[in-house]
């Protein structure tokens, strides 16, 4: 049965690996692969009762992940619909080369810390296609802007998603995670934009006319006061957390509850036609669902492997192999650029229990920088490096060639600086 299991989740990771080579969707690989693995659990009458016991409680811990998800995906759409994310256009315009440059790295590395690492860089591609001319420059921009979303989603607990599964499985708190994980974060972003300002040379030309794609039916008032109450919301979920001891999904609900009247009230004069666009019912429509199937696939099948005690054989063996805790957490940092760091980071916290690791141990906190930064290597590692690259139609090998040595030195110097921090 173990061995069926093990098949079953190798051949639907690796298809999910190869989702742009075989056009196949990773969310439905994912999907399959989870109910193939609890069926092969239930199918041995020997686990059956077990494995239907837990199923439940498996579950349970997926759906706090979904919800989290969900409320901040529909607060997200829910600004972009009202033109919230202009206010950051108007404010980046400038002339002078390096403070362009910085400005759109910053932006992006505190940016994605308070939305996710995916919809900051699609917010900054469209800054960034509305700003500069030179097609070179451009593509050396957006590879900053992958680096920089990456890294700033690792030290939030709500700017990436293997982050925010570390805090709702209490391997991380959210005051530690900044402290012990920012500055090598912002490492990883600052040495990748000291390089590319030194690669660029010349000025950069911008854009004569910055066309503003303003929804005609909100106003500049709706715009402001949406996207200030967006993102203060966001901001709230961890303090909702520290206050009431509630777990995370409860504060991001009560948040989408709160926009949800927001919005109702700015537009209950308009005719269904007018609000539609602007309403939440709209938002949550447009919210990226394949990826939350994906979620639910990936730790389902997790689960499966945790249940008969797959996942704690491999870290015995991890252990052994390697003797060090550090290497562990930057080869799963650099092997996050090749598959998907959710199902690593989902595995780990299966194989290393609280008992053997407790809540803010100096491995979860590296694990969260190393899988949160490690996928910038590759354009293909992360969800911002994929968007780059299907929005921008960067190619694979030029990312290789021109951005991929400046990530990976970025990652190497804020593990450095971890590592040195925590010495």
């Amino acid at each position: 049965m173990m061995i069926a299991l093990a098949f079953i989740f190798i051949i639907g990771y690796l298809l999910i690996t190869l989702e742009h080579a075989i056009h196949i969707n990773k969310s439905a690989i994912a999907l399959i692969t989870a109910v193939l693995c609890w069926t092969v659990l239930v199918m041995n009458p020997a686990n059956k009762d077990a494995a239907l016991g837990s199923l439940g409680h498996h579950f349970s811990g997926v759906a706090e992940i979904v919800f989290f998800l969900l409320g901040a995906m529909t607060i997200v759409e829910l600004i972009d619909a009202h033109d919230g994310f202009q206010n950051i256009t108007e404010k980046i315009k400038t002339t002078h080369k390096s403070k362009f440059i910085w400005t759109i790295s910053l932006v992006t590395f505190f940016l994605s810390a308070v939305l996710d690492n995916l919809t900051s860089t699609i917010v900054m591609i469209s800054i960034v296609n509305k700003l500069v001319k030179d097609k070179t420059v451009k593509w050396h921009l957006l590879g900053l802007v992958v680096i920089s979303s990456n890294a700033g989603g690792a030290w939030s607990p709500i700017g990436d998603v293997t982050t925010t599964m570390l805090w709702i499985g209490h391997q991380i708190t959210p005051l530690n995670i900044i402290k012990e994980t920012f500055l090598a974060s912002l490492t990883c972003m600052v040495v990748p934009t000291l390089i590319i300002n030194y690669r660029i040379k010349g000025s950069i030309l911008l854009e004569d006319k910055v066309t503003i794609n303003q929804n005609v039916i909100s106003t500049s008032f709706d715009r402001n006061l949406v996207f200030f109450f967006g993102v203060s919301c966001l901001l709230f979920v961890p303090f909702f957390k520290a206050i009431t001891e509630l777990p995370p999904y409860l504060g991001m609900l009560f948040s989408l509850g709160i926009m949800w009247v927001l919005t109702e009230l700015m537009h209950h004069n308009k005719v269904s036609d007018e609000k539609g666009n602007l309403s939440v019912s709209h938002a949550l429509r447009k919210i990226d669902t394949p990826s939350i199937l994906f979620f639910v696939g990936i730790l389902m099948s997790i689960a499966a492997l945790e249940q008969v005690g797959l996942l704690t054989s491999l870290a015995a063996y991890f252990d052994h192999q390697f003797n060090d805790i550090k290497i562990i957490a930057i080869v799963i940092g650099l092997l996050s650029s090749i598959v998907d760091n959710v199902p690593m980071v989902a595995a780990l916290q299966s194989m290393y229990s609280l008992n053997m690791y407790p809540t803010d141990h100096y491995f979860w906190e590296f694990l969260a920088y190393t899988a949160g930064t490690g996928g910038s290597v590759l354009i293909i590692g992360s969800a911002a490096g994929v968007a780059v690259m299907g929005i921008e139609k960067i190619d694979f090998f030029w990312y290789l060639k021109n951005i991929s040595w400046i990530a990976l030195i970025g990652f190497i110097a804020g593990a450095l600086v971890f590592i040195l921090q925590n010495a």
